[in-house]
């Protein structure tokens, strides 16, 4: 009985370690990522990087006109945070700003677009709280943020 306990013991060691904290965190930052980017993908101009689809606009005002703010502002706005997050997300560069930054905008998407209970705990709820993952642990070992640590650390008050 007391090996088994020992066995157990050593195993929650090394599934709560570092690495394995850091790999669940890559795994999130990458979950998180592709919720963005796929809707990204679908507001641009197939085979184009950052060619804003003309369609979007007339969605945007039509169909999510619950925005507080105007049409040709959210579109771009949009789009590009979608791009830019996501890219920073994958290579864990910037992990908290990003993950605050796509958490504010599944936010807006609940509140002013799809303000209905089901939206929340269909959808929403699985970005924010990979979100709240990524803001409240970083981006883990196989971060680029590790690195810039490293080169420029915080100072010591």
């Amino acid at each position: 009985m007391n090996s088994i306990v020992s066995m157990y013991r050593g195993l929650v060691g090394f599934l709560s370690g570092t690495f394995m904290e850091s790999v669940g965190l890559l795994l999130a930052r990458i979950a998180l990522a592709l919720v963005f980017w796929r809707s990204y993908k679908t507001k641009v101009v197939e085979g184009t990087l950052l060619e804003i689809d003309e369609t979007q606009y007339f969605i945007f005002e039509n169909e999510f006109s619950g925005l507080p703010i105007p049409t040709d502002l959210a579109v771009p706005m949009a789009t590009y945070a979608e791009f830019a997050f996501p890219l920073l997300l994958f290579v864990g560069l910037f992990t908290r700003f990003s993950a605050v930054s796509l958490m504010i905008m599944t936010l807006v998407i609940q509140f002013f677009v799809f303000p209905t209970g089901d939206h929340f705990w269909g959808w929403a709820i699985t970005p924010i709280a990979l979100a709240l993952v990524l803001i409240s642990r970083g981006g883990g070992l196989f971060a680029l943020d590790r690195v810039t640590d490293r080169l420029f650390p915080a100072k010591s008050a």
